[in-house]
């Protein structure tokens, strides 16, 4: 019996890679009628990305596929610029289609607007005896002049695909935009995610949460599994399929803000292994350079500014891009943590991005982020500070000036203006787990253990280990975990920050209060 999953039995697709059904697929149905390439969709706007030579390339001649069998997956959203009035909704195709697009609505019974939308092809080059090459397809639709504060929902499809047909009304999703007006909202972070059962779990948590919205603190998909930003590193492109896939369920209606690991280096893919993002992502494009480094934006959500950096940049730990933008980013970070600070209605300041500032754990701390970055976000006031990285959650007492401005123990409150500024290390998304040093101790909510320093190291320049004595480690778990904050604006606003293990216990709380 066939289903509509690409038009494959049942029991042979839940056992076929993505590559596989397209092959599956390929040879079967060959003889349908053609469909026009990728790049001729949405009248010629395709913006081609890049092969692993650098050069843009257009799709390749399409299969001979009927769109009705091409089932469209792996739906995620994104905000623009300005959360709201803008939404950027991308999923991806086995095949290329004739006239891809979204119909979007008040109503899920009246979905009459309908948008054109852009594909972006990505080749990623065979490797004799390793891999095969991989076409894959990326769309995406920028809706813009949304109202405030509305719920919209919305379908994707393409010509012989209609998501507003009887047959196709399961497939249908809704989001909300921003409030016109700071309300309290919650959001929900974590990095280190890929593909698995943890990762998984992890998704349904943060859809229980609720959240607004979801920040990704880099190393999304772990299809490159080196994470050295070279084309020696071993690297799958179908991971990405499954990836998107398995984040379906929670970021179609969830926004899901990523911004760039390590891991997400994909050499193969110019400009300096980055096209793979720019093919997958559509991200508020209001960064120092959005085209060359995607990771780099930011976005007011309510009474809280948003800053996503590309640590990659300034990490001494893994040199691939290290000194890439010359510069520019630290200066854009400046400018925008003082243009954010000064916007009125803004009470706070949340900056994340991969590598640790602070951390005991595997890769401990990067002394390029310190040196680079850290003055500025003491300069600006930050309120926090999320990272991934180290496989772990981990969280800082309140740091200044390099030191322990205030201690922050579970369940306290700090304030910035004060006491300095708090780092989370939120690498328990789901990819394998690390340890802390040989002989520190997990201390979490309901198990607190003895407050001692801890011996560990930092990366220094030239990729030399730096021994280090921190007795800023407050709290560390070593279990999957993901971060929830409530932001609440008004007389006195505050950031209420808890970390939830993988079964939903909450295993660390503190709160960031400014002027109080």
């Amino acid at each position: 019996m066939e289903t509509p999953d690409f038009g494959i039995p049942r029991q042979l697709a839940e056992r076929m890679s993505m590559a596989e059904q397209y092959e599956y697929l390929h040879t079967r149905l060959v003889r349908r009628r053609t469909l026009v390439t990728a790049g001729a969709v949405a009248g010629g706007l395709l913006t081609g990305c890049s092969s692993a030579s650098g050069t843009a390339r257009p799709a390749p001649a399409a299969s001979r596929v009927s769109g009705s069998v091409v089932r469209p997956f792996g739906r995620h959203l994104a905000f623009g610029a300005d959360p709201k009035t803008q939404m950027r909704i991308s999923w991806q195709l086995p095949f290329a289609v004739r006239r891809p697009y979204v119909r979007v609505g008040l109503r899920p019974d009246d979905l009459g607007r309908r948008i054109p939308a852009e594909v972006r092809s990505l080749h990623t080059p065979g490797v004799q005896g390793v891999r095969p090459a991989v076409e894959q397809y990326y769309v995406h639709a920028a809706l813009d002049g949304l109202r405030p504060g509305t719920t919209y929902y919305y379908g994707v499809g393409h010509d012989g695909w209609d998501p507003a047909a009887p047959a196709h009304r399961a497939t249908l999703a809704s989001f909300r935009t921003a409030p016109a007006t700071p309300e309290r909202f919650v959001f929900t972070a974590f990095g280190d995610q890929g593909v698995g059962q943890a990762a998984n779990a992890n998704d349904h948590l943060v859809k229980q949460q609720d959240p607004a919205f979801h920040l990704h603190a880099g190393d999304i998909c772990y299809a490159d599994v080196n994470g050295a930003g070279q084309t020696e590193d071993g690297y799958d492109p179908t991971f990405w399929d499954q990836f998107l896939k398995q984040n379906d369920p929670v970021a179609r209606s969830v926004p899901w803000m990523v911004t760039t690991g390590n891991h997400d280096m994909e050499a193969w893919y110019s400009p300096d292994g980055y096209g793979g993002q720019l093919a997958r992502f559509s991200l508020p494009d209001n960064g120092f350079d959005p085209h060359g480094t995607p990771g780099a934006y930011a976005f007011t959500y309510g009474n809280t500014g948003f800053v996503a950096l590309d640590a990659n940049d300034v990490s001494y730990e893994i040199p691939a891009n290290f000194g890439n933008s010359g510069g520019r980013q630290t200066k854009w970070l400046d400018a925008k943590l003082g243009e954010l600070r000064a916007t009125k209605g803004v009470d706070f300041l949340v900056v994340y991005f991969h590598h640790c500032a602070y951390s005991t754990s595997q890769h401990a701390s990067d002394g390029g982020v310190r040196k680079k970055w850290l003055p500025l976000f003491a300069k600006h006031q930050v309120d926090l500070v999320i990272n991934g990285h180290n496989h772990v959650y981990e969280r800082t007492d309140a740091i200044k000036g390099g030191e322990v401005g205030r201690s922050v123990p579970i369940g306290a409150s700090t304030d910035p203006t004060r006491d300095g500024i708090v780092y989370v290390t939120a690498g328990g998304g789901g990819r394998d787990l690390y340890s802390f040093p040989s002989g520190v101790k997990d201390s979490y909510e309901g198990r607190v253990t003895r407050h001692d320093a801890v011996e560990t190291f930092q990366w220094a320049k030239g990729k030399e280990r730096a021994p280090e004595t921190a007795s800023w480690s407050r709290v560390r778990y070593t279990g999957f975990s993901l971060l929830k904050v409530e932001a609440e604006p008004g007389p006195s606003p505050r950031l209420t920050v808890s970390a939830l293990a993988e079964d939903g216990r909450r295993i660390d709380h503190f709160e960031v209060r400014r002027g109080g």
